[in-house]
């Protein structure tokens, strides 16, 4: 239990304290609540009073012996016996519950309108019926007399289900362009329907025509009000035969007499959301009013504020007031349903009268987390602390994309696995708290360790107005502490755009040179123009030139490298592969072996070569070298044909003498 107090008025959070997660198991359910120490502070005022995801609408039934509530996932209800304070039944449903009523005192007859079109009477036993709409329901009320079921929702027509005779009566033609709420008073039994266009029309169920409309956008607008937008109706709320209470969607709530189209109160949330709900508290004469964040209790006389309940992180779905009493029920986004109890405004009810006794004695300052006692880890976190093989036992339990585990094992783990962690963070956080001290001291312009050239270059020169001092500005404090942004000069980047830097260190020099020089304008001789042109283009041509060297630099040095790694790939030894029905031809690897041989530079074949003789001549280290060079096919068939013209000739007679005998025949 928490309380707290707002406007001077205690407030009591019934359902504050520490959840149990649902996959819990019922053991250790009650061991959990048996605590000693928890055991004293906590309350549960109804056992298993809360929905697996969201509560969205919660009421109590005419007897005050049971409590309904809708929620999800799946889409349910649940009934509560209060005279038991345990859960009586649960039952699901196709589809979500958009509101519900009952036709009895009890839970023996409800009926459910679903967000598919679909309307749901239930029995005690269970489903009795299901029937379905033209459109899309918002509201129901029935209409007791004529035992009429009145359906509202995205049309411009009420429609009317006749539960007597089991049909559809002819609807109720409006003006307006959807209805958001349907009530009918108590009373006189007049039918009200709230428009999305900020008006309230009134019908009498025994006529076909319409009674009365009420313009509330128009009054709406006051000079204390906060209005963006046509303020359409949300809610409404009788608390007699003359009393009517309106919520907008801008976040007033307007209270009206309906013998006058003018509002007796206009009270404005001041936050611009939706009024979700509103109750009278008849015995107080107060009004609860309800948007997504608060539960505002102010006066229906003036207006004047009473007391609030703010939701924090979860926002509000429906309000319940047991009448007569000071406890109230709310269905927000969260597992729990939130039930609070304020003394000022009536007693505890009958079957929870023990609260005005244990209230003081419960009260409770801090509320606790949902898990405090167990700790949810990924599977990637649960091998680093070294109890991966923990998975598919009782003392995990798998949860989305993790697991949860007990706080006292994970703790024990990971002191286990980091042992010195508390150490290392306790000399961690005093030498930051001792470099904070050093920082009212004179500071001394020191070099860092990283960028030393980039951090010399930035306090020589004066920081410019748009960009400012980067040694100064804490969001580029990893470029002079972080070895990982050093700069690499040896990279092919840095050494291209050096010649530039260079080039224009050079100008920069130039300049503060010029400036600082006695030398005038006006003394350079007449004819001659300035030398600036020149210069610079000189200036010009000499990076130029350096970035073209330095990209020739680059290629060489690739080049090389690529026939290194292609030597160091022909030493490796090379595995043929031969396919069924193929020989093998010694060719193919010899042809392999020339070409790429053919690739590698003298030096390295010569280094290769152990045939090769290296001889010193001289005194000065001359030195000279003798190897054989590989012939090739081309030289071989040479050698071969020359050395057969050598055989021929030897083997061959001249005809010379034939030559001399013939001339001499001729004679």
């Amino acid at each position: 239990m928490k309380s707290c107090s707002t406007n001077e008025v205690k407030i009591y959070n019934l359902s504050a304290g520490k959840a149990l997660p649902e996959w819990l198991a019922e053991k250790k359910k009650r061991l959990m609540k048996t605590k000693k120490l928890e055991g004293r502070h906590r309350l549960e005022l109804i056992q298993d009073f809360d929905m697996p995801g969201v509560s969205t609408n919660i009421q109590v039934t005419g007897d005050g012996n049971y409590i309904l509530a809708t929620g999800i996932y799946k889409p349910r209800v649940r009934c509560y016996d209060v005279k038991n304070l345990s859960m009586k039944f649960e039952r699901c449903f196709d589809s979500e519950v958009v509101k519900f009523i009952t036709l009895s005192q009890d839970y023996s007859k409800l009926v459910f309108l679903q967000c598919d079109r679909y309307v749901e009477f239930h029995a005690q036993f269970g489903r009795y019926y299901r029937m379905r709409i033209p459109k899309f329901g918002r509201d129901i009320a029935y209409h007791t007399p004529s035992c009429d079921l009145y359906v509202v929702g995205t049309s411009s027509e009420a429609y009317r289900i006749n539960l007597e005779l089991g049909r559809f009566n002819t609807p109720l033609q409006t003006d307006a362009r959807c209805i958001n709420v349907c009530k009918i008073n108590p009373v006189h039994n007049l039918v009200t329907f709230g428009t999305i266009d900020g008006r309230v029309e009134a019908w009498d169920p025994r006529s076909p025509t319409r009674c009365g409309i009420l313009d509330i956008a128009m009054n709406a607008v006051a000079e204390d009000t906060n209005v963006a937008g046509l303020p359409s109706v949300t809610s409404m709320a009788y608390k007699d035969g003359l009393k009517l209470g309106v919520g907008t969607s801008t976040g007033q709530v307007l209270i009206y007499d309906i013998r006058s189209s003018k509002p007796l109160l206009v009270k404005d949330h001041y936050n611009s959301e939706p009024i979700a709900d509103i109750e009278f508290h008849k015995e107080e004469n107060l009004v609860l009013s309800m948007d997504r964040k608060v539960v505002k209790i102010w006066n229906e006389e003036d207006g004047k504020p009473y007391t609030a309940v703010e939701g924090g992180e979860t926002d509000y779905n429906d309000l319940c007031l047991v009448p007569g009493t000071g406890m109230f029920f709310v269905a927000n986004e969260d597992i729990k349903i939130l039930s609070y109890y304020v003394p000022s405004l009536g007693p505890a009810p009958k079957w929870c009268s023990f609260l005005d006794n244990l209230t003081e004695e419960l009260e409770e300052s801090e509320i606790q987390s949902v898990y405090d006692d167990y700790k949810f880890v990924t599977e990637r976190e649960l091998h680093d602390l070294g109890l991966g093989h923990l998975i598919g036992t009782s003392m995990l339990r798998g949860y989305m994309h993790g697991y949860f585990m007990d706080m006292r094992l994970y703790r024990k783990a990971k002191s286990m696995v980091q042992p010195f962690q508390f150490d290392e963070f306790k000399k961690r956080k005093i030498r930051e708290k001792l470099q904070d001290e050093r920082k009212n001291r004179v500071k001394l312009n020191t070099l860092p360790q990283v960028n030393k050239e980039l951090a010399l270059k930035l306090m020589t020169e004066p920081p410019k107005k748009t960009s400012g001092n980067l040694l100064q500005d804490d969001r580029f404090k990893a470029l002079f502490e972080n070895a990982d942004y050093q700069v690499d000069r040896s990279a092919e980047e840095y050494r291209l755009i050096n010649p530039v830097i260079s080039n224009m260190e050079k100008k920069r020099t130039k300049k503060l040179e010029a400036m600082f020089s006695a030398v005038k304008v006006d003394e350079e001789p007449e004819g001659k123009a300035s030398s600036d042109d020149e210069s610079s283009s000189d200036d010009d041509k000499e990076w130029v030139k350096e970035v073209r060297n330095e990209r020739y630099k680059i290629r060489n040095e690739a080049r090389q490298r690529q026939m290194e790694e292609d030597s160091q790939a022909s030493i490796q030894p090379k595995f043929y592969e031969i396919k069924p029905g193929e020989e093998f031809k010694m060719s193919d690897m010899q042809s392999d072996r020339k070409r790429k041989t053919s690739k590698v530079s003298l030096g390295e074949r010569v280094a290769s070569d152990h045939s090769a003789e290296i001889k010193s001549r001289g005194v000065l280290g001359g030195r000279e070298m003798t190897f054989a060079m590989k012939s090739r096919k081309a030289d071989r068939s040479r050698e071969e044909a020359f050395k057969h013209r050598l055989e021929r000739k030897k083997v061959r007679r001249s005809a010379g003498g034939l030559k001399n005998k013939k001339n001499s025949w001729k004679q």
